[in-house]
């Protein structure tokens, strides 16, 4: 598989040194993903370095996974780099994506401000958690987005047993924005919000927010990549988009990955399987 992978690799550069230098429009892929990876600063780290190597320009379109995967269907994206595994999934069996490859992981967080109403900081366990946040009815934004965190934020209330939207308009916001956009609200709002580590770490305005819960293993959020099915649509660009997933779960990529640090904190642990 890793052969294949380094053929296809190979031919999209070969097919790329051919091409007249002069007047020649940079070959670029369109990749659906999600605010985390952007807004943490992924991104601006890892694009850099696969651009130069292979002249390949990465568009990237951040939104909500559900979003994400959707430009997919519609075959508006080439690559879909999202973190939403039973989403991915449905993708995949519908026929969207190739292959789903594991990329990296971090973890998910919840904030909350320093005053704690609820009584959770310090906390391990994110069902109890969110237990007592819907007891003391107490301000909590969320994303409302469709997005891989929003989606994750729903499943841990479901287990606990509680529809937020019996509180909406009242102690459950949703923003229907991405994760800066939440964070900036439940910062002005002095709320609760769950958010990727990623995006935390990256997040500068945030007033009286502090981690309040963290460590729990249900908290493990996953990243996955996968070129939008040719079959589907033709037009996606099949060696172009190809390469730039061989490439993230290459050695040399998931380096990369592990390489982009927030002083001393590293944001993201790459895990692909080759």
């Amino acid at each position: 598989m890793a052969v294949m992978r380094s053929a296809v690799l190979a031919f999209a550069l070969s097919g790329l040194l051919q091409l007249p230098m002069a007047g020649a429009q940079q070959p670029f892929i369109t990749v659906a993903s999600t605010t985390s990876t952007e807004q943490s600063g992924l991104f601006k780290h890892l694009l850099p370095v696969f651009e130069k190597k292979t002249g390949i320009r990465v568009r990237v379109v951040a939104q909500g996974t559900g979003q994400a995967l959707d430009m997919g269907r519609r075959g508006d994206a080439d690559v879909v780099f999202v973190h939403d595994r039973v989403a991915e999934e449905k993708f995949l069996a519908e026929g969207f994506g190739v292959q789903r490859f594991e990329v990296m992981y971090n973890d998910f967080v919840l904030v909350g401000p320093k005053s704690d109403p609820a009584k959770i900081a310090g906390g391990r366990n994110i069902i109890e958690a969110y237990k007592k946040i819907a007891a003391a009815a107490a301000p909590f934004a969320s994303r409302g987005d469709k997005s891989g965190t929003h989606a994750a934020e729903l499943r841990l209330w479901k287990m606990a047993g509680i529809d937020p939207q019996t509180g909406k308009g009242g102690w459950y916001r949703e923003t229907g924005s991405g994760m800066g956009p939440t964070l900036n609200t439940a910062s002005a709002m002095n709320a609760y919000a769950f958010t990727d580590r990623g995006t935390w770490l990256s997040f500068r305005n945030r007033g009286d927010l502090v981690v309040v819960v963290e460590g729990d293993r249900q908290l493990f959020n996953q990243y996955g990549i996968m070129l939008v099915n040719p079959a589907k649509h033709p037009h996606v660009k099949k060696d172009l988009g190809q390469a730039f997933v061989d490439w993230v779960i290459s050695a040399e990529g998931q380096k990369v990955i592990a390489d982009y640090k927030i002083g001393t904190d590293q944001l993201f642990f790459p895990n692909a399987k080759r």
